[in-house]
């Protein structure tokens, strides 16, 4: 077995496909092809489905993937050390949010310290971000619940109270409080199922919330509610100023939302995580 088939099979996994893998690796895709097609063959072993130009990691392919993470991230941790004293002039930190509200100061004082970083963004429900550190596809994380810790270095970023909204021009615009009973009645603009703030909400009011329209994504729910379509929920501290929408108070007690930034424990010593992760707790402490 050879690093270079490791290499490839590692990269057309995470990629997703074999042309993206040799475009991250500056090679042909028929020699990305070739690399795999060796590691399998020498040991009588399927890694991909291959249907349709689509692949598909089999089981064997999963497996073997969780291994190639370890192997590759360690390889980038043995850097790490190597270049331990120099400055962070390159490197792309992958983050993936269920909000950005609550790293948005601490992301542009990273980037006024380190301005050659990349910072790639995306946001997620709470089992999309747990998913992709648990896949390296991401390295840190932002969410308001995890059930799993023993897995993660997590660093509270503060916690608020959940509230409901609706349009000011809308039929809920005059609310000021609203029960759950009422709540379950209402036309309502939720999250996706994998939402904590879903859960929360479900589990208060002892019953599932129908909701007359899923979106996905904070923003998405915001600019539906916006157009008098429902009512949406929020935590005070995202919630923001908006001229078009009124804050409406939940029943007590008040449903906490508390947000964290988390990484991989194994990974917490890659120097661009360690070094945004004690950012972050800079950040948390002098608030």
């Amino acid at each position: 077995m050879r690093y270079a088939q490791l290499r490839a099979f590692h990269f057309v996994a995470t990629y997703g496909g074999f042309s993206r893998a040799a475009e991250a690796l500056f090679l042909t895709q028929p020699a990305i092809s070739d690399q795999v097609r060796k590691l399998e063959d020498a040991y009588d072993i399927l890694l991909f489905d291959r249907v349709k130009r689509q692949v598909q990691l089999t089981q064997k392919g999963t497996e073997l993937l969780e291994i190639t993470n370890r192997m590759f991230d360690a390889e980038a941790q043995a850097l790490d050390y190597l270049n331990e004293y120099r400055a962070l002039e390159a490197g792309t930190l992958r983050l993936v949010v269920d909000s950005a509200y609550h790293v948005t100061p601490i992301l542009k004082a990273f980037q006024a310290r380190y301005p050659a970083i990349i910072i790639s963004l995306r946001v997620g429900n709470s089992e999309e971000v747990t998913k992709a550190l648990q896949d390296y596809s991401a390295d840190i994380g932002v969410l308001g619940e995890l059930s799993a810790v023993s897995k993660f270095e997590v660093l509270p970023l503060g916690e608020s109270p959940l509230i409901a909204f609706a349009a000011k021009a809308g039929v809920f615009g005059k609310k000021v409080r609203m029960s759950y009973a009422e709540l379950a009645e209402a036309p309502l603009v939720m999250r996706e199922q994998g939402s904590k703030t879903r859960q929360k909400l479900e589990a208060a009011a002892g019953r599932a919330l129908v909701p007359s329209i899923v979106a996905e994504g904070r923003e998405a729910v915001r600019e539906i509610v916006a157009a008098g379509n429902g009512i949406g929920f929020v935590s005070t501290a995202e919630f923001g100023q908006d001229a078009r929408l009124r804050p409406i108070s939940l029943p007590s007690p008040a449903l906490l939302m508390q947000e964290s930034l988390i990484c991989i424990k194994a990974r917490r010593e890659r120097r661009l995580i360690k070094a945004f992760m004690q950012m972050a707790a800079t950040y948390s402490a002098s608030r």
